[in-house]
Formats: C-alpha cells, sequence, structure tokens
C-alpha cells in the first residue's frame, strides 16, 4: 500500500513538472500573452542550465514606457526586434505601432515597406503622429484605448543630432517625448526608447525617471547602471560579467533582475509579426 502511494506521489509530481514546462514554453513562443517576455533568468540560466521566463505585465494598469540601453554589440537591435514582436501580438488587431529607425542600418530593413515605418529624416513625423493621438485622448476627442506605441531606435543620437542643426526642434521634441512618459500611461501611449546611453541631455527635467522598464544589456559601464537605477539595487549586479544579449531589467523603478535573451529559432515569423504590426 505504502509502495502504491509512493508511486502515485511520483507520477503526480511528473505531471506537475511537465505542466510547468509547458506553461514556460508558451512564454517562449512567439504567441500573443498578457505579459510581454524579456528574457530568461541570468542565474537560473548560468546556475542550473534552467530556462524560467522573466516577463512584465504589459496592461496599462503598470507603466510600461521602456528604455533599452546598451553599446554596440550588446545584442541591443536583437532585443528591441523581440520586443517590438510581442508588443505587436500583445495588443490585439486594435493596436498601432509605430517605428522610428534613425539610424537605418540592416537591423530592421524588414520593416521598410510598412506604412508605420519613419526613416532616419521622418522619425520626428512618428513622434508628432502618436502624440496628436494622445492630445485627442486627453481632451476627449477619442475615446478609444487601443495601445499606441512608438519604438524609437538610437534617439539619443537622433536628439544629438537635431541639437547641432536645430536646437529649437530639438527642444520641442524633448519636451513632447517628457509628455508623453508622463502621461502616456493611463492613456495608452507608449514609448519604447533604445539607445547607447540614455544621458540626460535627452532627456530634460528629470524625464528619464518616468520609464516603468529598464533594460540594459551587454558589458555596461558602471556610470549607465548608476544614472538609471538606486546606489542600492546597481551594487546587486556584483561580480556578473555580461556578454551579448545578456543584462539587467529594472521593473517599475523598484524590481532587479537578470537576464539572458531568449534566441529566436524563427526569426522569419517574428520579422512577419512585425511588419503585420505595422501595418494594420
Amino acid at each position: 500500500m505504502e509502495e502504491k502511494r509512493k508511486i502515485g506521489e511520483i507520477k503526480y509530481s511528473l505531471k506537475q513538472a511537465k505542466e510547468e514546462r509547458y506553461k514556460k514554453e508558451e512564454h517562449y513562443t512567439m504567441k500573443a500573452s498578457d505579459r510581454l517576455l524579456i528574457g530568461y533568468d541570468y542565474d537560473a540560466w548560468y546556475g542550473y542550465s534552467e530556462k524560467i521566463p522573466v516577463s512584465v505585465d504589459a496592461s496599462t494598469k503598470n507603466n510600461t514606457q521602456t528604455l533599452i540601453c546598451g553599446m554596440s554589440g550588446s545584442g541591443k537591435s536583437y532585443l528591441t526586434n523581440q520586443y517590438l514582436a510581442r508588443i505587436c501580438l500583445y495588443g490585439g488587431k486594435e493596436s498601432k505601432v509605430y517605428f522610428a529607425d534613425f539610424k537605418q542600418d540592416d537591423s530592421f530593413k524588414h520593416l521598410r515597406e510598412c506604412p508605420r515605418y519613419y526613416p532616419y529624416d521622418k522619425t520626428i513625423d512618428a513622434l508628432d503622429e502618436v502624440y496628436d493621438i494622445m492630445h485627442k485622448r486627453q481632451c476627449g476627442e477619442d475615446e478609444s484605448r487601443n495601445f499606441i506605441t512608438l519604438v524609437w531606435d538610437e534617439y539619443m543620437a537622433n536628439i544629438l543630432a537635431l541639437l547641432g542643426t536645430e536646437k529649437k526642434k530639438a527642444e520641442a521634441v524633448m519636451h513632447k517625448v517628457s509628455e508623453i512618459l508622463m502621461l502616456g500611461r493611463s492613456l495608452a501611449v507608449r514609448l519604447v526608447i533604445a539607445c547607447q546611453r540614455p544621458d540626460a541631455t535627452a532627456f530634460p527635467t528629470g524625464s528619464r525617471l518616468n520609464f516603468g522598464v529598464i533594460i540594459i544589456v551587454g558589458a555596461s559601464h558602471e556610470s549607465i547602471y548608476s544614472m538609471l537605477m538606486p546606489k542600492e539595487l546597481s551594487e546587486k549586479v556584483g561580480n556578473r560579467e555580461f556578454h551579448t544579449g545578456e543584462g539587467v531589467l529594472l521593473w517599475q523603478g523598484a524590481e532587479l533582475k537578470f537576464i539572458k535573451v531568449p534566441v529566436i529559432r524563427d526569426e522569419r515569423k517574428m520579422n512577419a509579426i512585425c511588419v503585420e504590426g505595422l501595418t494594420r
């Protein structure tokens, strides 16, 4: 009798483990979800060879204004592409995604024919359109709350280029960005900004503090951690040596996670999701 009981417990444990693995796999794949996958838990990956998902709740009850940082070669563009695909899946058919591509290298060439893709000389047009939507929602002209997301690659370089040629225009752009960061959450208007180093030059009046999701990938300088995280959290990075596609996630300014960015097996599918999201 005791032996049968033990066998039953083992079978139940195996079943539970199988169900847990299945749930995790749902996070890994490019499927619509109520959460956005950021990566796998870094310590579990290297310590126990476990793929434990690290994800965030992307609903309007949370602040999902997102900052993605990483020096050249850090895997920032690869992560941005994944993040874009998951945003396109998350919001549903009524959501709209815009992509501003200042650098315009080959990282996002699959998006170039999309109607809401804005190349290096038209990135401000994308901002103006999203900003206009937010103001229509503020004044009650637009009562919809489907997600509006602007993904802006190499934002910092874009602002520095503007400051060098049209300072007043650059200041107007930064003001609009700050306003969206402060007011966008409840109106379902969101920015996803990717840059190498998020200096305060491009984020006036402390607007850099309004990001609810901060991701830093690659071997970053300590100064980047200190400008984005409280000292007690940046010290928790410890002696971890992050390589390409590895780094930290700061969630809502308080919760720190260490991540390893997933490798997407079917990149054509991921790219197709992004194209559909910028076209519908």
